[in-house]
């Protein structure tokens, strides 16, 4: 079964995670996906928690989504460091990491959204 973390950064502001807890029950509703949040610093749950969770509720693969618009230095040093060392734990199971939103056809449609929500 695959499992999908939602990973974003964590923020002091609690409004900021549960935007991201929100868009993880949307997935999980909307497609039906076994899915947890997962935050960098400043949140609750790590990605080792996230994927212990997932492990707990059957997953044998997980994909991280990364909740990022640009391949960073977070996505480029920090995310392969966390799944490596996560992935040290579980032999059994799959974890792979999936393209940040930038270069996603969609997201010039959402900026442009924004921007005649704005006129």
């Amino acid at each position: 079964m695959k499992g999908y973390i939602i990973f974003a950064h964590g923020s002091r502001i609690e409004s900021a995670n549960t935007g991201v807890r929100d868009l993880v029950e949307q997935f999980c509703s909307t497609g039906g996906h076994l899915a947890e949040p997962a935050f960098l610093d400043l949140a609750e749950p790590n990605l080792a928690r996230a994927v212990e969770l997932l492990v707990q509720r059957g997953a044998s693969e997980v994909v991280v989504i990364p909740y990022f618009l640009t391949l960073g230095l977070h996505l480029q040093r920090d995310l392969p460091e966390l799944v490596a060392g996560v992935a040290a734990r579980y032999a059994e199971l799959t974890i792979s990491i999936a393209p940040p939103l930038d270069g996603h056809p969609a997201l010039l449609d959402a900026v442009l959204d924004r921007a005649r929500e704005s006129a």
